[in-house]
């Protein structure tokens, strides 16, 4: 057994081109983004999907590297809300998780728990990521709704009403 493993090892180094390398990776490479068209779409489906369950909510969609790109406010939303929503959409797209699933992987005495002392990171509901053909392009966050879940919610149902101009 073991002079066929040596032999099949040695056919395999002897097949092998000399001075073959690794291929390299190209200096460039393209990404998708959410453009600011876009992103004003999906806050305005969003604040409509939160207005339909009667919440006062802010907004925030941030492209791909995290920038803010739209943030929308409703009149009667508190005053912490903008901030709260933009934490949650860049905490989402930071950790490429939802908030929600966040908040719950990072409580107290789990191994990620740490991740809450992040500088700028939210660890409340309400922030999803935003795909297209399946590349991470952005994502969204919502506050004003009456809990985390509430804001995932409305959030999701933003995305949906946009799905038909974006393949989500």
């Amino acid at each position: 057994m073991k002079t066929v493993l040596l032999a099949a090892a040695a056919a395999l180094i002897l097949a092998m081109p000399l001075g073959a390398k690794a291929e390299e990776a190209p200096p460039l490479f393209s990404v998708k983004s959410l453009t600011p068209e876009m992103a004003l779409e999906l806050a305005l489906a969003t604040q409509k999907a939160c207005r339909a369950e009667g919440y006062q909510t802010a907004v925030a969609v941030v492209d791909r590297g995290g920038v803010l790109q739209v943030l929308l406010r409703d009149r009667f939303a508190g005053a912490h809300t903008p901030e709260t929503a933009r934490r949650k959409a860049w905490t989402a797209l930071s950790f490429r998780t939802d908030t929600t699933q966040m908040a719950e992987n990072t409580q107290a005495g789990k191994e990620a728990s740490g991740v809450r002392d992040v500088p700028g990171a939210l660890m409340l509901g309400g922030g999803v990521m935003v795909r297209a053909g399946g590349e991470l392009v952005g994502a969204i966050g919502v506050s004003g709704a009456p809990g985390g879940q509430a804001d995932e919610d409305c959030a999701k149902k933003g995305l949906e009403g946009i799905e038909d101009k974006m393949p989500l």
